[in-house]
């Protein structure tokens, strides 16, 4: 008889044992286990901070190097990112969309570059409002709601361009401008450090004509050629990006005014690089795509972890002709 209690006591014993085990996980009590959220839905270590990268455009060298800057954050630093923007730099409409899909998704932070900043006000308010970071690169977003802008110094490099303008046409004569966009922060400031510039410094150097071709090479093609026309005593042209640029270069080509006009531009994707080895653009303001990928994504984990940000970043700009397009300095920040 008692070793039939004896026998039924370690059963029970083990099975006791047996149900502790099983109802224990990896975290102490209260707390969840690894890779599980709270219930204030606080994400546990393992678990990747989510950041979507949305964009002025995709079409553009630029912003496949601005990509490859913003992936190289993300593999260091171990987040996950989205990165997009839309087909052409004039579809507004569908960047807000976007950005309404990525805030749907409920992210730690977002990077940002506003097509239109007053269009994009109210989605990066609600964003504010749910304590999600909002960190501008190029052209950033007007207003206190990013936490810091990682772009470049936009105002200072087209008053260097403005400079080398002035230079190569001697000081006077008529000119003119093709600009992406008046929405955006980059298309604004390049507009006016460019025209500034001009207007502060050289007196006898007179702007005819600005246009805005939203970034597109056809239509800024368009706007040269009309330009040329219009000025037949035209000096320059200078083109604020990409699209810009090489539109301007296309219009030269097709009015046959090779070697008879002064092309300056901004930007460096394979076309513009071309151009400038062909001497069709006398030379053009390279940025540093990469590095503005890369800092908008690291400033907006830095932002989620509560480090305090400058409120810019600045990374940089330099100008390039066919004389220094291969130097150790100038090649690295080539997106062709």
């Amino acid at each position: 008889m008692k070793k039939s209690k004896m026998l039924l006591l370690s059963v029970i014993l083990l099975l006791t044992m047996a149900a502790s085990a099983c109802g224990s996980s990896s975290g102490t009590e209260g707390q969840p286990a690894s890779g599980q959220q709270s219930e204030g839905g606080q994400q546990t270590s393992d678990k990747k901070l989510y950041i979507p990268v949305i964009s002025k455009g995709f079409q553009h060298q630029f912003w496949q190097a601005v990509k490859q800057g913003a992936e190289k954050a993300a593999q260091e630093l171990n987040v996950e990112i989205t990165f997009e923007g839309p087909e052409s730099e004039s579809q507004v409409d569908k960047q807000i969309e976007m950005l309404q899909a990525a805030l749907d998704k409920k992210p730690d932070a977002i990077a940002f570059a506003a097509l239109d900043s007053q269009a994009a006000l109210s989605l990066l308010e609600k964003a504010k409002a749910a304590n999600i970071p909002v960190v501008g690169f190029d052209s950033g977003v007007e207003g206190d709601i990013p936490v810091t802008t990682a772009a470049t110094d936009n105002i200072a490099a087209s008053a260097l361009a403005a400079d080398k303008m002035a230079e190569l046409i001697g000081n006077e004569g008529e000119i003119a401008m093709v600009v992406h966009d008046q929405t955006s922060r980059t298309g604004v400031d390049r507009r006016d450090g460019f025209k500034n510039r001009i207007e502060q410094n050289y007196p006898n150097i007179k702007i005819v004509d600005i246009q805005y071709g939203g970034g597109d090479q056809l239509k800024s093609t368009d706007l040269a050629k009309a330009i040329m026309q219009a000025y037949p005593n035209l000096k320059g042209i200078f083109g604020s990006n990409e699209g810009s640029a090489i539109g301007v270069v296309n219009a030269v080509k097709e009015m046959k005014k090779e070697g008879q006009l002064v092309v300056i531009g901004y930007d460096s994707g394979k076309q513009q690089t071309d151009a400038v080895r062909s001497g069709l653009m006398a030379g053009a303001v390279t940025q540093d795509p990469i590095g503005i990928g890369y800092w908008a994504v690291k400033a907006a984990v830095q932002a989620v972890n509560g480090e305090q940000l400058e409120k810019t970043i600045d990374t940089g700009f330099h100008w390039y002709t066919k004389d220094n397009i291969d130097s150790d300095e100038i090649k690295p920040l080539l997106y062709d």
